[in-house]
């Protein structure tokens, strides 16, 4: 992947412009955002919630430090995307943690609409994560065809879940 700014991996500097290791940059932020985005869900959605400040202060630096790395890494246009569809993207976003809150017998209308912002940035985030790797492993970056297949293919299968969510 082609990084859109200055990065140190492991001691090794990367300039803008030139090749990361995807094997080492998406098992990283997969793994350190599912830590980070578990930790904002169970504190937001546990019965015994943090004061709201606290959850957007833990959650808004990491999701801060996460977009100014995604910008580093994937580039401003990327950033901007990712964040316009994740706002189209609400109520897909919204019928799947209401679906994972009643796996553990919540409501998702039992919390209040401010308390979701953290656990649905991470959401955005993440499912941005997995769309990158998905193009990286169909090594569709530099293909425009593969890269069209791609994307209608991610979308086909987001919809896809969405749905499925939304009916569960």
């Amino acid at each position: 992947m082609k990084l859109h700014g200055d990065i140190t991996i492991n001691g090794t500097k990367y300039a803008k412009g030139s090749d990361a290791p995807g094997y080492f940059i998406y098992p990283f932020f997969l793994f350190h955002m599912l830590i980070f985005g578990a930790s904002g869900f169970v504190m937001a959605y546990a019965p015994a919630k943090p004061d709201p400040w606290f959850l957007y202060t833990h959650g808004g630096f990491a999701i801060i430090v996460y977009l100014w790395l995604y910008r580093t890494i994937f580039g401003v246009d990327e950033v901007k995307w990712m964040l316009i569809n994740g706002a189209l993207g609400v109520l897909g976003i919204y019928s799947q943690v209401g679906w994972l809150l009643s796996v553990f017998g919540k409501n998702i209308k039992d919390v209040p609409l401010y308390i979701h912002v953290i656990p649905f940035l991470y959401f955005v985030l993440y499912t941005f994560l997995i769309r990158h790797a998905f193009l990286d492993l169909l090594k569709a970056r530099e293909d425009k065809g593969r890269v069209k297949f791609a994307n209608a293919t991610y979308v086909l299968v987001s919809i896809a879940v969405n749905l499925a969510f939304f009916f569960l």
